[in-house]
């Protein structure tokens, strides 16, 4: 599984943790930046990450602001993507079960290194149940058309 990421300078730290849990887990990863704490826009990284799942280059995607708010709101932006604002562990299983969520944003301001990394293991290895939630997914899918 290839896991794209993105973050603007308020989520850069906690995307450079979240890079070390991903070696060490053994997953690929492809960071669309940013690449340094200065001051930048979100929707640059969000928007990019999100692209990057949308076309299959990556199987999903985390992306990470001061808030999580902003960035994932630019990552549902892209046609395809369903990345949902997470903030426990809870929310990171039952997007994935329920939503079959393709990408999750997290707010670095919120949460701490432990609990992100908590949320990005269940999100990564959290299976989608399908059935009825196949029909919903299909339906929230089809607002896009």
């Amino acid at each position: 599984m290839k896991i794209a990421l993105g973050s603007d300078h308020g989520g850069y730290a906690l995307k450079c943790d979240i890079i070390q849990l991903l070696e060490k887990l053994g997953y690929e990863y492809k960071d669309f930046g940013c690449y340094a704490p200065e001051s930048c826009d979100y929707p640059d990284f969000g928007a990019a990450a999100a692209r990057a799942v949308a076309s299959g280059e990556c199987d999903r995607g985390i992306v990470i602001c001061t808030t999580g708010i902003g960035i994932s709101i630019t990552a549902n932006k892209i046609k395809g993507i369903r990345c949902a604002h997470c903030a426990d562990p809870l929310e990171a299983e039952m997007t994935r079960r329920h939503n079959d969520a393709n990408m999750m944003a997290i707010g670095a301001g919120f949460t701490g290194k432990n609990l992100a990394e908590r949320m990005v293991e269940v999100f990564l290895t959290t299976e989608f149940e399908g059935g009825r939630h196949q029909r919903r997914v299909d339906k929230i899918m089809a607002l896009e058309n």
